[in-house]
């Protein structure tokens, strides 16, 4: 495929994140002729203003409102268009491009994602947290648009390359590995005063601090099991999660014959994000290659399940359904940031989520999900999700600092 011939308009959301960037560094590497209709950040205005005159998008958005003047005199005489807030945000995700880069992170990446799916473009999904909180309503809405969903997970993405939707049926399981995070090697004694600066340290990949604290209590893996089951159409049973720290495999499936097919590669998200972009075709690229010999043997090992808690709270609330995936997501990113803060220890992230997810099934509130407006739906739950979470924190936190 000759890279020149799939000129696209495309849009970045979350481009001043780590996918974000990889996203636009891909393109530079790749000499791909696109013309970029948006991009997105979250704060960082000078980057996000070095990436609008870069590029040249036709409006550059801010999130923080507080940024907006900022960004106006950075992009003054450019020809470049700035913007702020979460409305803004969707509207540009409902632009006119073809190709659209959905990497906000958390929850507020919802509401773009699902105003990119309307809009008929192909989205490439990284925000696993749309698909958590959105259910399979965003790759209806997708289909019926005219669009797709392709997911730049490293592990999604991994499993979209060998996996046969024609013999879904004949799928016996879906693997996904995991490095094993930081913490892979650590007591819970240990694990019990980590500190931010320890659970962002992640061995293969340089992420954001949520990601990377959710890859070290696995709860990024939990909410990847959830992602699985909706993008593939996978009951639970038949989801499973191996450590594999090298990450050359980045995730098999095992088909009835006893045949298991993987995809393999250096850990390297420009990868993922190629294959987003240029399916069903190969977009060549300097990619790193994959050096079986140098790379060593590779290894495999179980997750434990006492130690990291937040794979068997995921797969409890995708057996649950309704309203329970979104109120884990919501949980977790209240328990998350306030970990950051310091305000509670890193064990009491998962044991928060847990705590919400307790209260909102006593009080039947887990029941919900799913009405005629998706979008609204989900919103309620995770604002009485953040509201709980928030309670159990400010809880947590008064007794960590009394005497």
């Amino acid at each position: 495929m000759n890279a020149h011939v799939l000129p696209r308009k495309v849009t970045v959301l979350g481009a001043t994140g780590s996918v974000g960037m990889s996203t636009l560094d891909l393109f530079d590497l790749a000499k791909v002729e696109v013309e970029v209709v948006g991009l997105t950040g979250g704060r960082n205005v000078a980057r996000l203003a070095e990436q609008a005159l870069r590029w040249r998008p036709e409006i550059a958005v801010i999130e923080d409102e507080a940024g907006l003047p900022e960004l106006r005199d950075r992009l003054k005489g450019s020809g470049v268009k700035a913007a702020a807030g979460a409305g803004a945000i969707a509207d540009l995700a409902s632009a006119d491009a073809q190709w659209v880069m959905s990497a906000i992170v958390g929850f507020a990446g919802l509401a773009p994602t699902l105003a990119a799916a309307k809009s008929g473009a192909v989205v490439a999904l990284a925000n696993k947290e749309s698909l958590v909180c959105g259910g399979p309503g965003l790759l209806r809405t997708a289909k019926l648009a005219g669009g797709a969903i392709i997911p730049v997970d490293s592990e999604h993405s991994a499993i979209f390359q060998v996996f046969d939707s024609r013999a879904n049926a004949q799928v016996s399981r879906v693997i996904l590995t995991s490095s094993g995070g930081p913490f892979r090697t650590w007591t819970q004694a240990q694990m019990a005063h980590a500190t931010p600066e320890q659970a962002v340290a992640h061995p293969n990949f340089s992420m954001g601090a949520k990601i990377s604290v959710d890859s070290a209590s696995m709860m990024n893996k939990g909410l990847e099991i959830i992602e699985a089951a909706y993008l593939f159409a996978m009951p639970p049973e038949r989801l499973e999660v191996l450590i594999h720290h090298q990450q050359i495999i980045h995730s098999m499936v095992e088909y009835a014959d006893g045949s298991t097919l993987a995809q393999l590669g250096p850990p390297d998200m420009r990868a993922p994000i190629a294959c987003a972009y240029a399916w069903p075709d190969r977009l060549p690229w300097p990619a790193p290659r994959l050096d079986l010999v140098k790379s060593g043997p590779l290894t495999f090992e179980e997750p434990d399940l006492e130690k990291f808690p937040a794979l068997g709270l995921a797969k409890a609330a995708l057996a649950a359904g309704g309203a329970a995936p979104g109120a884990l997501n919501a949980a977790n990113e209240v328990a998350v940031a306030a970990f950051l803060d310091r305000k509670i220890g890193f064990l009491d992230i998962a044991a928060t989520v847990a705590e919400t997810l307790e209260r909102l099934d006593r009080t039947g509130d887990l029941a919900g999900g799913g009405g005629e407006d998706a979008l609204e739906s989900a919103r309620e739950t995770d604002a009485a999700a953040r509201r709980i979470a928030s309670a159990v924190t400010a809880g947590l936190s008064g007794s960590r600092q009394a005497p």
